[in-house]
């Protein structure tokens, strides 16, 4: 089963791409480290607040990849430095 999340966010106190990378490399090494994903910044490349990044994990069962996408998911909201937007779930 592979489970993939699409998830769009502001990061307010960003003034430049360098702002941005610092905050968007520290978060997408967290989520790597922590639980096995494999996630990138697939959006907004050049745009300085905001970002949209994919996570995307594969299991032998739904419920357990729907687990460590939520708890991703939750990892991500725990950082103050960004907001949440549009978020997208697909398992296929």
């Amino acid at each position: 089963m592979i489970a993939y999340v699409e998830c769009e966010f502001i990061i307010h106190d960003s003034h430049s791409l360098k702002d941005k990378r610092s905050v968007l490399q520290r978060v997408l090494t967290r989520l790597k480290q922590k639980y096995n994903v494999a996630v990138s910044e697939i959006d907004h490349q050049d745009v300085w607040q905001r970002t949209r990044i994919a996570i995307v994990t594969v299991s032998s069962s739904s419920q357990s990849a729907r687990a460590v996408i939520d708890s991703a998911l939750k990892l991500t909201d725990s950082f103050p430095e960004w907001e949440r937007g549009e978020t997208v779930h697909e398992l296929l």
